[in-house]
């Protein structure tokens, strides 16, 4: 789960020297949002295709005042990029190592390819989002809620976090669970989404049609 494992090489970083035109051309090539530029091996920074293509002609140096310097360690977690991209709004972050030099990058494609992999996203399952108090949330009783009720936890993380309470997301192995419903609200949990078919709430529905079917004779 290193970056370093998930590392490519084959969009270069630019000199500053290079020029922004053949810069924004192999961006616009390969479909990425940034392209990194380096000195001397040190990485500098990167500037979005989008900027790229309203800048004047010229080398990429004029425009280091533009340089954004974000960069991922290659001893991070793959973890660690979710917020990089989300907050550059990039889908392609450079790597780089304790001395700053440029090593390549990781795509936004690479690392989700990777996460769908994980049994929260590959398995078939229900979807649980509860909400709590901040200071009742133990994620041992949450799991013991699950696994009392003969299904699994295959994932679970926190979607909210607010002065007097706590959301999470969480993703069990069987489809019909309306007994852990029950169990969470005995529990003092409040259950906010579910994503699964509810065997309790479709016999209701199926009973309320023919009542007011009853009611047309």
């Amino acid at each position: 789960m290193y970056i370093k494992d998930y590392l490519s090489k084959d969009f270069p970083a630019f000199s500053i020297s290079d020029s922004i035109e053949e810069a924004s051309e192999l961006a616009k090539e390969f479909g990425y949002s940034h392209i990194f530029i380096k000195k001397k091996g040190i990485y500098m920074g990167a500037l979005s295709q989008s900027f790229l293509e309203d800048s004047p002609e010229g080398q990429l140096g004029s425009l280091a005042m533009h340089f954004e310097k974000f960069a991922i360690s290659e001893d991070s977690n793959i973890w660690d990029s979710i917020k990089l991209f989300h907050t550059f709004n990039t889908n392609v972050v450079p790597v780089i190592n304790s001395d700053e030099k440029f090593l390549g990058y990781i795509s936004c494609d690479d690392i989700f390819s990777e996460f769908s992999k994980y049994p929260i996203f590959s398995e078939a399952g229900a979807i649980l989002t509860v909400q709590t108090n901040s200071l009742h949330y133990s994620m041992v009783e949450v799991a013991k809620i699950i696994e009392s009720n003969n299904s699994k936890l295959y994932g679970c993380f926190i979607t909210a976090v607010k002065e007097d309470h706590i959301e999470l997301t969480l993703k069990i192995s069987q489809d019909n669970l309306s007994s852990i419903d029950e169990t969470f609200e005995r529990f003092g949990y409040t259950v906010i989404n579910k994503f699964y078919n509810d065997q309790k709430e479709d016999l209701l529905k199926d009973r309320f049609g023919f009542f007011q079917k009853y009611l047309e004779f």
